[in-house]
């Protein structure tokens, strides 16, 4: 259970069983994650590449600034919720039905599964959530292209919070 818990600016200081720790504020939180949304939107122009280096410019900074609070869970859920983004934006960005089956086939799905994935009237969302997708695009892709900060900070925090 928490005790006390003081705001300054970005930050929010805690204090339980007589340890005072920190962690980003909730509107800290709000801010990267609508400047990450910002920058996976469907409507965004640019090749993929300029979209993940502004990502990892992102990232680095946020993290490099937060680094010192706990944040495990945090940076976790938001890895999680921008291979999501980054699943979604691929699959816009490979348009036509011919370019989906071609680059599925690529990842290894068999054409069965690659041509009803392909010709699928479902939105980008939900399609992103499909497990062909999540085969063809797999975690280690998406964490590829992005920022290894986020999982680096995973492994050194020691602190489930």
């Amino acid at each position: 259970m928490y005790g006390n818990i003081w705001d300054i600016p970005g930050f929010q200081l805690t204090e339980s069983l007589g340890k005072v720790g920190c962690r980003p504020s909730r509107s800290a939180k709000q801010r990267f994650k609508e400047k990450l949304r910002k920058e996976t939107s469907r409507k965004r122009p640019g090749t993929f590449e300029e979209i993940t280096i502004k990502i990892n410019q992102i990232t680095t900074g946020w993290i490099n600034y937060y680094g010192v609070s706990y944040m495990k869970i945090f940076v976790k859920e938001i890895q999680q919720w921008l291979n999501h983004r980054l699943r979604q934006l691929i699959w816009k960005r490979w348009k036509r039905v011919k370019t989906r089956y071609k680059m599925l086939r690529k990842y290894g799905i068999d054409h069965t599964k690659a041509m009803k994935t392909a010709n699928s009237r479902k939105g980008y969302w939900r399609i992103s959530l499909s497990e062909v997708l999540h085969r063809a695009i797999t975690t280690e892709r998406c964490e590829r292209s992005t920022s290894q900060l986020m999982a680096s900070h995973l492994l050194d925090s020691s602190d489930d919070n």
